[in-house]
């Protein structure tokens, strides 16, 4: 929860806001008490969640196997991890799932157990605190603004010593937008294997971009022992809630371990229902990428207009945008945004990024032709 002071007029109505914090896509509640805004009414561009919602499919589905709560889902998730496996053109051998990508995440680090990990950076802080519960500490690698974020690799070995155990890389990566491809990603795990090095990839949002075989690791898996690749359905397929995530790898030494030590059932049946459904819904899959691109390309070309900052080229869902005007800053914008009702995210605490930083999403023409006002509003003055 972010943290803040307020001060009051005489007649009790906050006039002013301080916020020591960042507020998280999903700290609607905590935005509701400080705004005073029905968080219902809140269109959140900072979580980066599919802008159609669930598929009608999905929803009408669930709604006619609600019964399946009454027994225990499939112990294997052998339908599940075979419709998965199918997804991402893998193996059904190399397919874990898991409660949330984060379960795998805390998983793998378990077993892993590194003592060092080296994190590519600025990025999600989920990692770091992985890392330090199971005992290891962790580095970054930071990514260049003067590259636009793009990782250098002859620059990446220099920091792989021999006593990193761990490389952690989100592809594409959150909050940067900026992706490796699969011949950069081979590389990287040529130099890895070298050096005895595991490697976990992050592709939350890899289903976003326009090429999706051109980023994606998930053929490597077959190549490479020394590679665990997670995913989740909270984004792309709008279900944060489902708590549903999985892994592909093929190191099966890895995975014997990782479902020995994982609770059982930890999926409800449910989300196994749900699961089966959307990774085969080719449609919703199909609109979901063409809005996407069709958006990126749009809002980009917008941004394009405005003097007053630079935005760095997005591969996923959502862009990275620096302000260039001295007198406003990211809570600014923050600010004026949440007020009509639009939630970005203010990328101030992220590591390597300061108080010039905002991320927002990629949402429906109308809504993100409505942030944008407010946005441009402020900047082009």
């Amino acid at each position: 929860m972010s943290n803040f002071t307020a001060t009051s007029d005489l007649k009790g109505d906050t006039v002013m806001i301080k916020h020591s914090d960042h507020f998280h896509g999903s700290d609607l509640e905590t935005i509701e008490k400080i705004y005073n805004i029905r968080k219902e009414d809140i269109v959140s561009f900072s979580a980066n969640v599919n802008p159609l919602g669930i598929s009608p499919g999905l929803r009408t589905a669930l709604a006619k196997r609600v019964d399946a709560i009454m027994s225990y889902p499939d112990r294997e998730y052998t339908t599940l991890r075979k419709c998965i496996a199918d997804y991402v053109h893998n193996d059904i051998n190399d397919i874990i799932v898991g409660n949330g990508s984060t379960e795998l995440i805390s998983l793998f680090i378990q077993i892993m157990h590194p003592k060092k990990a080296l994190i590519i950076g600025p990025t999600y802080s989920e990692y770091e605190r992985e890392v330090a519960l199971g005992g290891g500490s962790s580095l970054y690698y930071r990514l260049e603004e003067e590259n636009s974020f793009q990782l250098d690799i002859a620059s990446l070995e220099k920091e792989l010593t021999l006593d990193v155990e761990l490389l952690v890389i989100c592809n594409p990566n959150n909050p940067t937008s900026s992706a490796i491809t699969i011949n950069d990603m081979r590389k990287i795990l040529d130099i890895c294997k070298k050096k005895g090095i595991y490697v976990m990839v992050d592709e939350t949002y890899v289903e976003f971009t326009e090429d999706i075989s051109k980023v994606t690791a998930s053929p490597l898996t077959g190549y490479y022992n020394n590679l665990i690749i997670l995913r989740g359905v909270s984004k792309f397929f709008a279900a944060p809630g489902l708590r549903l995530g999985y892994a592909v790898c093929g190191n099966s030494d890895l995975l014997k371990e990782m479902n020995q030590r994982k609770n059982p059932w930890t999926i409800n049946s449910l989300a196994v229902i749900a699961g089966e459904i959307m990774f085969t819904d080719e449609e919703y899959i199909k609109e979901t990428r063409a809005l996407i691109a069709s958006e990126r390309r749009r809002v980009c070309s917008l941004l394009d207009n405005c003097k007053s900052i630079k935005y760095f080229t997005p591969t996923a869902n959502f862009v990275l945008v620096k302000i260039l005007r001295e007198d406003v800053t990211s809570m600014d914008l923050f600010d004026a945004a949440i007020r009509r009702g639009y939630m970005i995210r203010n990328c101030s605490t992220f590591p390597f990024l300061n108080n010039k930083f905002i991320r927002f999403c990629f949402m429906t023409k109308e809504l993100n032709d409505a942030l944008l006002e407010v946005l441009l509003g402020i900047l082009n003055k």
